[in-house]
């Protein structure tokens, strides 16, 4: 169980006794007196007891850190839970916790103690504020003598990476212009779309048209299920996420890069629930291109990706420019942007003559503080026949996409007075950091 730490230091952190001692020796060998030998070997045995003490303490502390989850979500509650061990037979009095974790707004350093010869264990709480990939620890301990004159420091090396992803919401219907035409695309098995023969059914996913419930299923289950049907041809999705850092406005959590981010994480896991093959391209510092799949694996990677995007100096429109023949005929291209300059409609044009479909989702710049009007863009894309949303920031500012709102019970009190969870905090084993 016990890993050691790597080179305790000790310290001379009070210099007073020591001082002492080497003056009362100076004045024993100029001047003898019984006086100060019995003051000389008081001082010089707190000498040594300090510096024994130090040394055993060193030795025998050790630390150990657990951490419930290898990733989260922007909102989820993080817990770590420390165990220290003190395997030498003198008390620390005090230890000082000092954590090095880069998580933003996670503070675990604290001051304890421990006893001779047995253990103290602690659980830590904290919110993840941000998306991103951070580190938990480096973890170090500070701890002194009773009398002050050493300090000890040990340092444990171990750490875990943290992958804080952006938040998923519900969000309401939002028309994504199809890739596939009769007679085009790729015939697709089990397919919500008209087609001469249904086979199975499934539970509804938002998103999904309500003139497919199954009601007898429905009625059945007491959830809403709908139909599916055989041979429907079925273009993949495209999620283009643009992080042009020159069109961006707010700040935070509340800025048009952070919404885009939580719509195309949404979006993408909308995809995935309707067993949709989902692509991601983004102009970020780091160039994103996920090709279109399915699955969990695929969700994960595509959340993956965007927790680490940002924002860049690469526009839009050339960025367009330089996926002329990235997407499939038959591909729907989700076009995620805060720009409302209508020169990247240009670049966009000519993906559109050689069959791929787009649909454009505008954050409205005016609900982020912005002063551009984006009626003229909404203008040009309906004169060029372009499917559009215009997103304002209520449609995303949520409570689901709040940090601190998760990882927390949740009650619902029925008719009869009874308190019933309807959310339970999820339980997970606790994993060492290595």
């Amino acid at each position: 169980m016990f890993k050691r730490f790597r080179d305790p230091r000790i310290r001379l952190q009070n210099r007073l006794i020591p001082v002492l001692v080497l003056l009362l020796v100076f004045i024993q060998w100029r001047a003898p007196y019984d006086g100060w030998l019995i003051l000389l070997t008081g001082l010089g045995a707190a000498w040594l007891l300090s510096y024994l003490w130090a040394r055993l303490l060193a030795n025998g502390l050790e630390l150990q850190r657990e951490v419930r989850y290898g990733w989260a979500q922007v909102g989820d509650r993080l817990e770590e839970r420390f165990t220290l061990y003190n395997r030498s037979p003198v008390p620390a009095l005090w230890v000082e916790v000092v954590d090095h974790t880069t998580l933003p707004d996670y503070q675990v350093s604290r001051a304890t103690g421990v006893n001779g010869l047995s253990s103290n264990r602690w659980v830590t709480q904290g919110v993840c504020s941000r998306r991103g990939l951070y580190r938990l620890g480096p973890t170090s301990l500070r701890v002194s003598d009773p009398l002050g004159i050493y300090m000890v420091q040990v340092d444990d090396p171990r750490s875990a990476e943290l992958m804080v992803t952006p938040p998923i919401v519900p969000l309401p219907p939002i028309q994504v212009a199809p890739g596939g035409r009769s007679g085009e695309g790729r015939p697709r098995p089990n397919a919500p779309e008209r087609t001469v023969s249904s086979a199975l059914v499934r539970e509804f996913v938002p998103g999904d048209d309500l003139r497919w419930l199954h009601w007898r299923t429905t009625a059945r289950r007491e959830k809403p299920y709908v139909r599916l049907f055989d041979g429907t041809p079925a273009g993949d999705w495209w999620i283009l996420l643009d992080m042009d850092a020159n069109v961006q406005l707010g700040e935070g959590q509340h800025s048009t890069a952070e919404h885009a981010v939580i719509l195309a994480a949404s979006l993408a896991d909308r995809g995935l629930s309707q067993h949709r093959s989902v692509g991601l391209v983004a102009n970020s510092g780091e160039l994103v291109w996920l090709a279109p799949k399915s699955g969990d694996a695929h969700r994960w990677e595509i959340l993956r990706s965007l927790a680490l995007v940002s924002p860049s100096s690469n526009s839009l429109g050339k960025f367009l420019a330089h996926l002329q023949s990235g997407f499939g005929k038959q591909a729907s291209l989700i076009v995620i942007t805060a720009n409302t300059r209508s020169s990247w409609l240009e670049a966009l044009l000519p993906l559109t003559w050689k069959g791929t479909v787009p649909s454009i989702l505008l954050l409205d710049p005016r609900s982020f503080g912005g002063q551009a009007d984006p009626a003229p863009l909404l203008r040009l894309m309906v004169d060029h026949g372009l499917a559009h949303n215009l997103i304002p920031r209520s449609l995303l500012d949520r409570p689901e996409a709040r940090p601190g709102h998760k990882g927390q019970w949740e009650w619902r009190v029925t008719a009869l007075g009874r308190a019933v969870p309807v959310q339970r905090p999820t339980e997970t084993e606790w994993r060492e950091l290595t």
